[in-house]
């Protein structure tokens, strides 16, 4: 797989983000709050762990 490949798929889990986010705005959520609270979290590690990899990832 190619730098840019990989670029393309982080692009679309980093859009994905927003969506989790507007999950914990609603009351509703219940215990499924952690679940989402912790997947928010793996996306930003694996966002910088991506971003520390490929310095220039930034720079589509």
């Amino acid at each position: 797989m190619d730098v840019q490949t990989i670029k393309q798929r982080i692009a679309v889990v980093q859009s994905k983000r927003d969506y989790l986010l507007s999950l914990l705005e609603r009351p509703n959520l219940g215990i499924l709050r952690v679940d989402v609270n912790q997947a928010l979290e793996e996306l930003d590690e694996l966002i910088d762990e991506f971003r520390r990899t490929i310095p220039d990832a930034g720079n589509n």
